[in-house]
C-alpha cells in the first residue's frame, strides 16, 4: 500500500486505521494537500511517530508526506536554524530554482530594446535619454534596479530572515513552474502577539498560503499537490491570531493529539523486545498495556521500556510498570510508613479528632489497606488509595480528621490540599480544576487540582461542601473516581493513584437542630446516632438526585461517613484542648502560667452547649463560647501586667461571668 492511498479498502472506502505507513494524523494531511488546503499543524509537534516501518520525528514524517504528495522541494523554517532542507537533494533542487528564476524585466526590455538608459533616434543610432527622462525616470530605473537586486539568488545560501523566507517562498508557491513545499515551525514564538510587527508577518504569511497555485508538473513523476504547500507547525494554536487561520476557508486545522489505540498497539509491538519479560509476554499482554498506556505519547512509550529495565518491572505487570514510570520516585510513603503506627491509626486519629469512632475507623482500615497493597485487580489504570464522603453536623471534625491523616502517612500537614467546593459555583469552574483549553486565558498554567497532584502524586485531597459545586465540575471527580486521573488542557495527565480522596458535605445539617429540639422535648434524651446515620444518608442521596448526578454517589456509597453530633462527654475534651491551647500561648508569650478553674468552667460549658441552637453548631460554637474567656484573659493581662513566673487562674461564676486572678504569692 502506498502512501498516496492510504485507507482500509482497495476501493478508498471504509474506516481508516493505523498501519506501519504513517499516523492517522498525516493521513488526514495528505487528504487537505488534495483538497486544496494549507493546514495549520497545532498539538504534539515534537513527539516521535513513525513513517514507512520505521521510527521517525515530526520533521521528517511531513517532509515525507510533503513529498510522497508530489513536492520537488520540500523546506522547513523554524527560529533557530531558519530555512533548511530535511530531504536529501532538495536543497540543490531550491538553488537550482532560485538561480533559475526570471529577472524582472524593465519596459525598455519588454519592447526588445536594450536597457543601458539610451535610446535610439530615427536614424537607428543610440542616443542618451538622460536629457529626454530627466530625474524622474533615473529614480525609477534605480528602484527597478534594487528590487531586481532584492529577489536574486544569494551567493551565502537560503535566506535565513524570516522576512526573506516569506518573500522567496511566497513568490516559489504562487508560481507553477515547480512543485514546492515549506513548513513554517514556532512561527507563534517569532512572532508574539501583541507586536504591530508581528501582525505584518502574520499577514504576509497567509499571503503566501493563499496565493500558491497548482503546479503544471513534479519532477518525480508523482502526482503534484493540489496547490503548492505552505504550512504551520505550532504546539498550541492559541497563540496564533484567530484571523490568521480562521477567516479563510483553504486554511485548515488540524490537531495533533497522543496516540489513539491502534497507534499505541504499532508502538508497543515495535518496541515489544525492548521491554523487560519480553520473551515470555502474551498477546493479552501487549493489549493489557495498550490500554494502560492511553495518553502517553510516542516518546513516553519509548521511555516505559528503558523503566521496565531500570525499576525492574516487567511487561506483564502493567500497572505496576505505568505506577513507576509516572511517579518516577524510588520511595513509596505508604510502604515506608511504620506498621505498628499503621496498625494503631485508630487510636492515633481518635486522640485528634473527638467523638468520631466511626469515621476514625473507616479512615483507619483504608490507610491500613493501602499500607498492605491488597486490592482487587485493574486493567493498568489505578484508582485512588482511598475515596471517602464525610457528611454530618457542622463543627464535629470532618477537616480535622483529613488534617490528621495527613501528618500521620507523611509527618507533616503539607501534604493536605483543602479545596473549597464553594468557589466552584459557576460553570466555568470546571476549567479551573484542569486547566483551560487551548486558546483561552490561563491555558498555560494549567489546573489548580491537576498541578497539585502532578506536584505532589502523595497526597490527602479534601474538597470541602461538595454540595456546592457545579454539576459540571463533579463530571470531573466522576472521572477521578472511575479511572484515577485527569488530562490538564496543556494534554498533562495528573494521575490520583497515590492520593486520599475526602468529599465533605453539610447536606442535611439545616434539620439537626430540629432533630435536637424533637429529643429534648422527649424526655432530653440525646438524638442516637442510627437516628442522625439515616437522616443524613437520606439527604445526601436525594441531594444528588436532585443535582442530576445519581452516578456519583453510586461511587461514593461505600465510602459515605457520617460523622455523628458532639455528646455531653465530648463537649468537656474539646474543651479542655482549646484551653491548654490557651494556656500554652500564655505561657509561650508572657512565661506565666494559666491555669483552668475546670470546677466551674466544666458545668457552665455543658451548660452552654445544651442548648439545641448551640448544639447544632458543633465544636465551633464551643470555641466561639471560649472566646469570652479569652478575652477576659486579655484585660487581665493589660489591666495588671502580671510578671514573669506568675500564675494566673481562670474561671467562671454563677452567672456565667468570667474572672481572672493572679494567685497570692506569685506576684
Amino acid at each position: 500500500m502506498s502512501t498516496a492511498g492510504f485507507t482500509k479498502g482497495e476501493d478508498g472506502t471504509g474506516p481508516v486505521t493505523a498501519d506501519g505507513m504513517m499516523p492517522l494524523w498525516a493521513v488526514s494531511l495528505g487528504w487537505e494537500l488534495r483538497r486544496g488546503r494549507q493546514v495549520v499543524l497545532n498539538g504534539q509537534i515534537r513527539d516521535r511517530w513513525w513513517f514507512e516501518d520505521r521510527p521517525a520525528s515530526f520533521r521528517e514524517l511531513v517532509a515525507g508526506v510533503l513529498e510522497a504528495r508530489g513536492a520537488d522541494v520540500v523546506g522547513w523554517w523554524d527560529p533557530v536554524a531558519g530555512l533548511t532542507f530535511p530531504l536529501p537533494g532538495h536543497a540543490e533542487r531550491f538553488t537550482r530554482l532560485e538561480a533559475n528564476r526570471p529577472r524582472t524585466a524593465t519596459r525598455n526590455e519588454s519592447r526588445g530594446t536594450p536597457t543601458d538608459n539610451r535610446q535610439q533616434d530615427g536614424r537607428g543610432t543610440p542616443t542618451d535619454n538622460r536629457q529626454q527622462d530627466g530625474p524622474r525616470s533615473r529614480r525609477a530605473t534605480e528602484r527597478d534596479r534594487d528590487r531586481s537586486s532584492l529577489l536574486s539568488p544569494r551567493a551565502a545560501g537560503p535566506p535565513r530572515a524570516f522576512d526573506d523566507v516569506v518573500a522567496t517562498v511566497h513568490r516559489l508557491a504562487a508560481s507553477p513552474d515547480a512543485a514546492t513545499a515549506f513548513v513554517f515551525q514556532d512561527v507563534d514564538h517569532h512572532l508574539p502577539p501583541g507586536q504591530p510587527e508581528s501582525s505584518a508577518g502574520y499577514l504576509r504569511l497567509r499571503a503566501a498560503m493563499t496565493d500558491a497555485v497548482t503546479p503544471r508538473s513534479a519532477l518525480s513523476g508523482r502526482p503534484p499537490h493540489a496547490r503548492n504547500a505552505v504550512l504551520c507547525a505550532v504546539g498550541d494554536v492559541g497563540r496564533l491570531p484567530g484571523w490568521f487561520h480562521l477567516e479563510d476557508p483553504r486554511i485548515a486545522t488540524l490537531h495533533i493529539g497522543p496516540p489513539d489505540p491502534s497507534e499505541r498497539r504499532l508502538w508497543l509491538t515495535w518496541l515489544r523486545g525492548d521491554f523487560n519479560g519480553a520473551p515470555d509476554a502474551a498477546r493479552h499482554d501487549i493489549e493489557a498495556l495498550v490500554g494502560a498506556t492511553d495518553g502517553m505519547s510516542g516518546w513516553d512509550i519509548d521511555a516505559l521500556a528503558r523503566t521496565s529495565w531500570l525499576r525492574d518491572a516487567p511487561l506483564q505487570k502493567p500497572d505496576k510498570l505505568l505506577e513507576l514510570h509516572r511517579l518516577n520516585v524510588s520511595v513509596d510513603p505508604w510502604t515506608q510508613l511504620d506498621r505498628e503506627t499503621v496498625a494503631r491509626a485508630a487510636d492515633v486519629l481518635g486522640a485528634r479528632v473527638v467523638g468520631q469512632s466511626k469515621a476514625v475507623d473507616a479512615v483507619a482500615a483504608a490507610l491500613q489497606a493501602a499500607f498492605v497493597g491488597v486490592d482487587f485487580g485493574g486493567s493498568g489504570t489505578a484508582r485512588p488509595r482511598g475515596a471517602f464522603f464525610f457528611v454530618g453536623p457542622t463543627g464535629v471534625g470532618k477537616t480535622e480528621l483529613a488534617k490528621a491523616v495527613a501528618e500521620l502517612m507523611f509527618g507533616d500537614q503539607s501534604a493536605y490540599a483543602r479545596f473549597d467546593m464553594s468557589e466552584y459555583q459557576q460553570e466555568h469552574a470546571a476549567e479551573r480544576l484542569a486547566g483551560a483549553p487551548p486558546g483561552y486565558i490561563g491555558h498555560e498554567q494549567g489546573g489548580e487540582l491537576t498541578r497539585r497532584v502532578q506536584e505532589r502524586p502523595f497526597s490527602v485531597l479534601l474538597f470541602d461542601e461538595i454540595e456546592k459545586a457545579h454539576p459540571r465540575v463533579l463530571d470531573k471527580f466522576l472521572q477521578i473516581l472511575e479511572d484515577g486521573r485527569l488530562t490538564d488542557g496543556r494534554g498533562q495527565t495528573a494521575y490520583f493513584s497515590q492520593c486520599l480522596i475526602i468529599f465533605t458535605s453539610n447536606t442535611g445539617a439545616e434539620a439537626v437542630q430540629g432533630l435536637l429540639s424533637e429529643g429534648d422535648s422527649e424526655g432530653g434524651e440525646e438524638v442516637p446516632y442510627s437516628a442522625l446515620e439515616a437522616h443524613f444518608t437520606r439527604a445526601v442521596e436525594e441531594k444528588f438526585r436532585a443535582i442530576g448526578r445519581p452516578e456519583i454517589y453510586g461511587r461514593l456509597k461505600p465510602g459515605v461517613v457520617v460523622f455523628d453530633m458532639l455528646r455531653r462527654e465530648h463537649i468537656v475534651k474539646i474543651a479542655d484542648r482549646l484551653l491548654g491551647q490557651l494556656t500554652e500561648s500564655v505561657r509561650e508569650r508572657h512565661q506565666a502560667e494559666l491555669v483552668p478553674d475546670t470546677d466551674s468552667l466544666h458545668p457552665w460549658i455543658t451548660g452552654r452547649m445544651s442548648d439545641p441552637e448551640h448544639q447544632a453548631y458543633g465544636g465551633r460554637q464551643i470555641r466561639n463560647e471560649l472566646e469570652r474567656l479569652r478575652a477576659a484573659v486579655v484585660a487581665h493581662f493589660l489591666a495588671h501586667r502580671p510578671a514573669p513566673g506568675s500564675r494566673i487562674r481562670l474561671g467562671t461564676a454563677t452567672d456565667g461571668t468570667p474572672w481572672v486572678r493572679t494567685e497570692e504569692g506569685n506576684r
